[in-house]
């Protein structure tokens, strides 16, 4: 009986949930490994890595009739155009965080995620929310206005990472494009980008010379394109299988990580108004995850 339980539907929807949110929140110590190699060039790797895995598998799924079907609605190509930049700027400033050792903020900002999705439902989708979700959006305002009296600098980097995801994920509602022809229609936008941003580097291991020179910034840098497709196609695999409610509790398994590795692995410091600040918004987060819960088991089956 165990055995044939764990071939549920909702069971493989958790095991995808943990892949995915897993591998993002070790993803600290996968970026701490490039040696040398600067923010926008693991950028654009892993945009155009990224873009050669998501071809490769698209063609063993013989997906490539969605991808054509696109052409038929040229509209959804500018929405697109913005998630794909919204995505971009997140994967940016995540490297970013990692290269200057500020993990800690980058944890805070995906704690602060839901709460900003939610605030975007309220301002943007005019979404009536109820008043313990309020509170606790309340609460991350609060969190931020003290850490900037406490510390005289608002947490500008948490917030871009919230604030970009949040929009990302909004904007992405819209789309009438599965988990696999969104990230592959996403990630081929960026490509003109990226192969831009390699050209104008300085020194970039996209050179034939460099990736002989330098083999194992070279592996990594290929590596990071497989390592950022594998979790959205693993959390897509997840949305299908659990519940709203599920998925949303089994997201904070990735900033939580993110939070411990930063700590325990990178041993950034983390001052009494930073802590205050990370109280606040679990806090915040608590009452969301209670008032979600609640509204969910008033909905009929």
């Amino acid at each position: 009986c165990g055995m044939k339980g764990l071939s549920t539907p909702s069971a493989q929807g958790v095991d995808f949930a943990l892949l995915a949110y897993g591998t993002w929140g070790g993803f600290p110590l996968f970026f701490a490994l490039f040696d040398g190699v600067g923010a926008l060039e693991i950028l654009a790797h892993r945009v155009i890595w990224s873009c050669l895995f998501l071809a490769l598998v698209i063609s063993l799924l013989k997906r490539w009739s969605v991808i054509a079907n696109i052409r038929q609605a040229p509209r959804q190509l500018l929405p697109a155009l913005a998630c794909a930049l919204l995505i971009g700027a997140n994967w940016g400033l995540y490297i970013y965080s990692v290269e200057t050792h500020r993990v800690l903020q980058a944890s805070l900002g995906y704690f602060m995620t839901p709460l900003v999705n939610v605030a975007l439902g309220v301002v943007v989708l005019k979404e009536r929310v109820a008043p313990t979700q309020r509170l606790a959006i309340g609460l991350a305002l609060g969190a931020i206005a003290l850490q900037l009296l406490q510390l005289g600098t608002l947490p500008w980097l948490s917030l871009c990472l919230a604030v970009s995801f949040g929009t990302y994920g909004l904007l992405r509602k819209q789309l009438a494009l599965d988990g696999l022809s969104g990230l592959f229609i996403e990630t081929l936008l960026l490509l003109p980008l990226a192969l831009l941003l390699i050209q104008q580097l300085p020194v970039s291991h996209f050179d034939g010379a460099l990736f002989f020179t330098a083999p194992y910034s070279a592996a990594l840098l290929m590596a990071s394109g497989v390592l950022t497709a594998l979790p959205l196609l693993a959390f897509a695999g997840a949305a299908r299988r659990l519940t709203l409610g599920t998925l949303g509790f089994l997201m904070y398994i990735n900033p939580t990580l993110q939070f411990l590795i930063a700590l325990w692995v990178f041993n950034e410091p983390l001052a009494v108004e930073q802590l205050t600040t990370f109280v606040l918004i679990w806090i915040a987060l608590a009452l969301y995850s209670w008032s979600s819960l609640r509204q969910q088991r008033r909905v009929p089956t």
